[in-house]
């Protein structure tokens, strides 16, 4: 059977929120884009032109800014369910109630992600007050359209003592996926060691390993129903380390097998129609949907994301095809950089 290919799909950048850590945000307040229905029309038969090509079957992450306010969210959606393609939605929970999940449902969504950010002091100061128990009340609300709640958390320095109390609440409120990710710096200031955003490589091994021991008690819990995704590739080191990943002994030589799925089978879309090989990559723009072919473009601009000998420090590591840590945090910590070392990666040169 063929495998999906994800495109991260930005169809407005149209929000409730003004989110501190936004990428559309968070350095200042530029022009909100929404795309326009003809042009929604042509990215979509771009991707199923692009899946064709390849052998794969389209999934989509629609996300913006808050999906939901696209003028033709509804009707995006009803071309989903008659082409029968699975999605994911990556919004907020203002506008959700059972009627609205239902109809989500009906169409085939998938999965419902909505983020928390720190306990509700935290939370509402990062996104706007009031969203954390908006957040954590409309879990039941996708739940029961048969839909599954997923919660992100932003880790970054000024949170990560918060996130053990995070996990309690989601745990509490039933979500079925649980996953955290780190905090891509948005201006150098942000990613310095002298900032309250930075995480010290050695302060995030004590973090992974206190949240491994956290989910685990909840993984042991037979009344928990929450799946916790480990979902930065740094686990992959931790779990090295902890000698519950091996390296397989029949692995090949220059394959990839894991880690960053940036160059291999993600693709991101913009309302502009820019194309980025990664929307948490900020200089990572490869193109524009309307002005070349998508397929072309993978086969030709993204190469440069599959440069594996280039990571400054992975590249002499034993787990580059599994791992290589966050090239979004390494290249916002350090100018750009897609291939520098990440920031939080706490292995010596010689592992």
């Amino acid at each position: 059977m063929a495998q999906y290919f994800a495109f991260q799909w930005h169809i407005t950048d149209d929000c409730d929120q003004r989110c501190k850590h936004c990428y559309i945000f968070a350095e200042g307040h530029p022009d909100l884009v929404t795309m326009d229905w003809e042009k929604m029309m042509f990215v979509l038969e771009q991707c199923e032109n692009f899946c064709s090509r390849f052998g794969r079957l389209p999934y989509f992450y629609i996300t913006g800014g808050d999906p939901i306010l696209h003028p033709r969210f509804w009707d995006l959606l009803l071309q989903f369910k008659s082409r029968d393609i699975p999605f994911t939605l990556m919004g907020n929970p203002f506008h959700l109630n059972e009627e609205v999940c239902g109809r989500l449902r009906e169409l085939g969504c998938d999965k419902y992600q909505m983020s928390i950010d720190g306990l509700e002091n935290t939370h509402d100061w990062f996104r706007k007050p009031g969203s954390f128990k908006t957040t954590l009340e409309k879990v039941n609300c996708i739940k029961g359209a048969g839909i599954t709640s997923v919660i992100m958390t932003t880790v970054s320095g000024t949170n990560i003592d918060e996130i053990p109390g995070i996990v309690d609440a989601v745990a509490a409120a039933g979500v079925d996926v649980y996953a955290f990710a780190r905090y891509v710096p948005t201006s150098s200031g942000k990613g310095n060691e002298k900032s309250d955003w930075y995480i010290a490589p050695d302060r995030y091994r004590d973090f992974l390993t206190e949240m491994d021991s956290i989910y685990r008690r909840y993984e042991a819990d037979d009344a928990c129903v929450t799946y916790f995704n480990r979902k930065d590739h740094l686990w992959t080191l931790f779990e090295y380390e902890q000698g519950r990943f091996q390296i397989p002994a029949d692995a090949r030589p220059g394959m990839i097998y894991g880690g960053c799925n940036c160059g291999n089978c993600h693709i991101t879309i913009l309302p502009t129609g820019d194309v980025y090989a990664c929307r948490r990559v900020q200089n990572s723009r490869v193109s524009n949907i309307f002005e070349e072919d998508l397929s072309d473009v993978w086969l030709t601009k993204m190469e440069r994301y599959r440069e594996y000998d280039k990571f400054k420090k992975c590249s002499r590591c034993k787990l580059l095809a599994y791992c290589r840590g966050c090239p979004a945090v390494a290249a916002g910590s350090s100018g750009g950089n897609f291939y520098a070392a990440d920031p939080q990666c706490w292995a010596s040169e010689e592992l």
